[in-house]
């Protein structure tokens, strides 16, 4: 399968435009909601921390939607980092043969 030219976005994001804009919540609201700290939460929105199937349930219980929605969202921006790495080069020498 080819890897497409354009990057999923990241579930930070969609989290902040669907969900805490439209609700007019804040990180920090959020956070409280969530269980963690509004520094975790907020590296989650920049992409600086992935969403874990434990935060996907917390996320979900939170926002009332499935965990499926958040692993899934974080899966299709981990399976584009991981072809690009693979077609820069990263780890292939182990596959060359």
């Amino acid at each position: 399968m080819m890897i497409t030219e354009i990057k999923p976005p990241l579930p930070g994001r969609l989290l902040v435009s669907d969900y805490l804009e439209p609700r007019q919540l804040s990180i920090n609201g959020l956070a409280r909601q969530v269980g963690v700290s509004r520094k975790h939460l907020s590296n989650i929105v920049n992409g600086r921390v992935r969403i874990t199937p434990p935060i996907a349930v917390r996320l979900a219980r939170a926002l009332e939607t499935s965990p499926s929605l958040w692993v899934n969202l974080q899966s299709a921006v981990d399976i584009y980092e991981a072809e690009l790495e693979f077609r820069q080069g990263v780890g292939v020498d182990a596959h060359d043969g």
